[in-house]
């Protein structure tokens, strides 16, 4: 057998035998401990159950967001492969493809310890759960097969399969795996906020508990942000391969695949702000002391956070963008932009975290007056963030037009027109943001709030309307030259590595605020947490949580790493004079 479809099964035994270790050494303490009849919690003597829960459960919906993004682009490439008859596009299709058969193991041996611990430490939350969403537990299993099979499908059927039949297993395992995200949020937004039950918490209508206020918006959340994470850490495995690679061919392939893997998350980390828009105003809609628990009670601090980690995706996004030029000829032209647009992305940054209120000692703050800084507090409220991650956004956008036509050259008569409709696109649509921005601090909350909404639609438009125009501008344009692949700085791999790590200690700050945000309640309002951990972790402990599980997610994911480049290598043989040698020559030898 080759070594390609060896490596999935000779490490599925050890992985299988690791979890049930694991699942023993964290279950057994559990049960030679004293029992109570139907306690409604159980805890552990050497570390906090809830942590334990937390981290197997990011460490679940990691492996799991890995899992579900990657054959959505994956999917894309071989298409685009399949339609221009490129082989290198079925390839670094295939080269992503391989990421997925251990991940899929480590995701589904993390779901079962998440629904074990669950049953263990919380018997009586997990019990409600399943009174209101038993009927969704079927489906959920079946689909969970179907997703087994079509990806082992998809991943053995490379090259074995037709063209169209192999794509069509990679539609229905996306499809298929979308469905069963689906079925996942609908349990934990209605944790956030339940519907479709009496104030008994006797569940009326099944469809409402599932369609709950915040279910759809954190579908769309998590779909972009899945791909957004997926696209980074598949980035990041084409980073560890460029940096390893021995040779020029090798190491361009791989210069390729970081670019495609950091390409997709741009593209989804752009509009990926006006999903989180949505599913905060829906929050809001929902319990306005959520919202105000949300964004300017408990977790306020973590926002300015949230903000630093952001701004710092956007800066690296574009430094790589920015280093990635040196590979194209022609690239030099627009060089002189970066500064300014560094300038831009510099003020938005400082701008989105500045806080509205400070931490400050008791004499600092009757210097200022309050907890309010008399010349910041007017640039920590949400109109000039708004505006700065609107600004922000487009900045990257220039970005990556530059990049796209830094070896192009139009040759359509209307060439020098298109170009200024477009400088008067972006221009208009920046003095629109801008304007609203101020105008916002001149009018009442609840339209300050909606004056969003515009700004949102502008640079929605200016990104859309720009690109269409760019499209037909350099249909057929001249080439100043070819991209040479591998011809970029290792800096620029870092700055892959650093996405990658950034997104995913964001995802993990971002489930923390999910969770914590419903305080002493398990279910909001109707199942109260009476645990000895029915408090909110301080973001002091709640960052070194995170950061620990960060960690252990790499360790793992450089498994994966490790375990996907053995299909890369040739046979092992063994040194001619050893045992081995001579044991194999004597076999090969021995009459029939």
């Amino acid at each position: 057998m080759h070594t390609r479809y060896r490596s999935a099964w000779r490490w599925g035994l050890p992985v299988g035998l690791i979890a049930f270790v694991l699942l023993a050494l964290i279950v057994g303490p559990v049960w030679g401990m004293p029992q109570e009849a139907d306690p409604e919690y159980r805890a552990l003597p050497f570390i906090s159950s809830r942590v334990l829960m937390w981290a197997v459960a990011e460490l679940h919906l990691m492996f799991a967001a890995f899992v579900l993004a990657v054959p959505i682009f994956a999917l894309v490439i071989e298409f685009i492969g399949y339609k221009t008859g490129d082989k290198r596009y079925d390839q670094l299709a295939y080269d992503f493809t391989k990421l997925l058969s251990v991940s899929f193991s480590f995701t589904a041996t993390l779901g079962a310890l998440l629904t074990f611990g669950l049953l263990v430490f919380y018997p009586a939350l997990t019990q409600y759960l399943v009174k209101i969403f038993s009927w969704t537990f079927l489906p959920y299993a079946l689909l969970f097969f179907l997703e087994a099979f079509f990806l082992y499908a998809y991943y053995y059927g490379w090259g074995k399969l037709s063209p169209r039949l192999h794509l069509f297993i990679g539609v229905m395992l996306n499809l298929v795996g979308t469905a069963i995200m689906f079925i996942a949020n609908a349990w934990l937004t209605f944790m956030n906020t339940p519907n479709g039950i009496d104030d008994m918490g006797n569940l009326t209508s099944l469809w409402e508990a599932i369609n709950n206020y915040t279910w759809m918006p954190i579908n769309i959340h998590r779909l972009i942000a899945n791909v957004a994470f997926g696209g980074a850490i598949g980035a990041a495995y084409g980073a560890f391969k460029f940096l390893g690679a021995k040779t020029l061919e090798a190491k361009a392939h791989y210069d390729w695949m970081g670019y495609i893997g950091i390409f997709v998350a741009i593209c989804a980390l752009l509009p990926l702000p006006f999903a989180g828009y949505w599913l905060g105003v829906e929050i809001y809609a929902y319990d306005q002391s959520l919202g105000i628990t949300l964004m300017g009670g408990t977790f306020s601090w973590l926002f300015i956070v949230q903000a630093v980690l952001i701004g710092n995706l956007f800066l690296a996004a574009n430094y790589y963008l920015w280093l990635s030029m040196a590979r194209i000829p022609g690239a030099e032209r627009f060089r002189r932009f970066i500064k300014y647009l560094l300038g831009v992305i510099t003020l938005c940054f400082i701008v989105w975290a500045t806080p509205h209120s400070l931490v400050a000692t008791v004499e600092e703050a009757r210097a200022m007056g309050g907890s309010h800084h008399p010349i910041l507090n007017v640039l920590g409220v949400m109109s000039a963030k708004n505006t700065a991650v609107n600004l922000l956004i487009l900045t990257t956008y220039v970005s990556f037009l530059l990049y796209r036509r830094a070896n192009k050259e139009a040759t359509v008569s209307w060439a020098k027109t298109g170009n200024w409709i477009q400088f008067g696109i972006f221009a208009a649509v920046v003095i629109y943001v801008v304007f609203l921005g101020v105008y916002g601090y001149f009018v009442d909350a609840q339209t300050r709030i909606g004056l969003s909404q515009p700004q949102v639609l502008s640079v929605l438009f200016a990104m859309i309307s720009v690109t269409v125009i760019d499209i037909f501008l350099f249909k057929n344009a001249k080439s100043r030259g070819e991209i040479v692949w591998g011809k970029i700085s290792a800096r620029s791999q870092y700055a892959l590595f650093f996405l990658a790590i950034t997104f995913t200690w964001l995802m993990g700050l971002m489930g923390y605020v999910r969770a914590g945000m419903r305080q002493h309640w398990h279910v909001y309002g109707v199942v109260r947490d009476t645990s000895v951990d029915a408090f909110t972790p301080t973001l002091g402990f709640a960052g070194g949580v995170v950061s620990a599980i960060v960690i252990i997610f790499f360790l793992l994911i450089a498994i994966v790493f490790f375990l996907a480049g053995l299909s890369g290598r040739k046979d092992w043989k063994p040194k001619s004079g050893s045992r081995w040698a001579q044991e194999e020559t004597s076999t090969s030898t021995a009459p029939a």
